[in-house]
């Protein structure tokens, strides 16, 4: 019996813990993956803490996931040993309910979930279903991968679906982890990008990153300097304090929208009246399938877009998960297994 090394989670609010498993065997249409690097991502507190309905324990979390191809199931025709792959969010689909029948495979109503309905990247071998991998471009590296699988292709993803042309003005609402790749994307797509974020001190970053504009929402009021430039056609907010979102709707545009990425269980606080008289509206987007992690990973490559991060060899997952929910890390966090 050949075993690996994981990082898993027994149970509610259980510790991290290293463990010895089996290496997986992959069934009728999946593949098993060796793990070369695996990002840490807020969305793994649902593990963690319980609070995704349907977990079984243990469970190993982990879906910003980078690697190679280590071995096919039956039935497999599309992929080959070797190649390199990527693992997001998004970990396969129904294909029975009405969102699957529809095509629209990101809100199936019963989805796979890496990392959280079946063993995730915290380890040194995965199996997945074959429809959950992403082609890596040869010239990323799995470190530079990892991020980009989750929080990359969620503000990719968001920001091509939005509504917003070339031109347009948009804002950045925070510099963080989903931020700062959010206001590279922007900037690369050729929106009047605007990065907002607390202190002065985040202004020189955001610059460096491509925006062509920064407020200070210490010192600044955001809505009333939006509105300085017309308003926002959209505003992407990455954040997770509600006021703060908020506050920030009245410095959209006529026809503005914003669109919402970072998860908070709090209840927005928003005039209807605002809403109503400048059609302006509020929306939310839910990362992306495999094939939009492939589409940010080529655009990401051909534009020059990189995540910020931080590694830490496996073994070390509790230290690097505490770094990520402490907020101080820059920017991402990526756990990596040495092979």
């Amino acid at each position: 019996m050949v075993k690996m090394r994981a990082i898993q989670v027994a149970g509610p609010n259980e510790p991290l813990e290293l463990v010895e498993k089996e290496v997986p065997t992959p069934q009728r249409g999946q593949v098993r993956v060796k793990v070369q690097a695996c990002g840490v991502c807020h969305s793994d507190v649902f593990v963690k803490e319980g609070s995704f309905p349907g977990i079984q324990y243990p469970r190993v979390p982990g879906h910003e996931v980078a690697g190679v191809i280590d071995s096919l199931g039956d039935e497999v025709h599309n992929w080959q040993v070797g190649q390199r792959v990527g693992i997001g969010w998004y970990g396969g689909h129904c294909m029975v309910c009405n969102s699957c029948r529809r095509g629209d495979f990101m809100t199936c109503s019963n989805p796979q979930i890496c990392g959280l309905t079946y063993d995730g990247g915290y380890a040194e071998y995965l199996v997945v279903p074959s429809e959950a991998l992403a082609l890596i471009p040869d010239s990323l590296s799995p470190i530079e991968v990892g991020p980009l699988m989750c929080a990359g292709t969620t503000t990719f993803n968001a920001l091509r679906n939005s509504g917003a042309v070339a031109g347009d003005t948009v804002a950045i609402l925070g510099i963080g982890g989903l931020g700062h790749l959010a206001v590279q994307y922007a900037a690369k797509m050729g929106f009047r990008t605007i990065a907002i974020a607390r202190g002065k001190d985040k202004q020189a970053l955001a610059q460096k990153l491509g925006a062509h504009f920064f407020i200070d929402s210490d010192a600044q009021k955001v809505s009333d300097e939006l509105q300085k430039f017309g308003g926002a056609k959209l505003i992407l907010s990455t954040v997770t304090h509600t006021p703060t979102i908020s506050a920030a709707v009245e410095g959209l545009s006529i026809d503005g929208k914003l669109l919402i990425v970072g998860v908070s269980p709090e209840p927005l606080s928003v005039s209807t009246t605002l809403l109503i008289l400048g059609r302006r509206s509020i929306s939310g987007w839910p990362c992306g399938t495999s094939i939009d992690c492939q589409d940010t990973l080529a655009f990401s490559l051909l534009s020059g877009v990189r995540s910020m991060s931080q590694t830490f060899p496996l073994e070390k997952a509790p230290e690097a998960y505490e770094l990520m929910m402490s907020g101080k890390a820059r920017f991402r966090v990526v756990l990596v297994t040495g092979k």
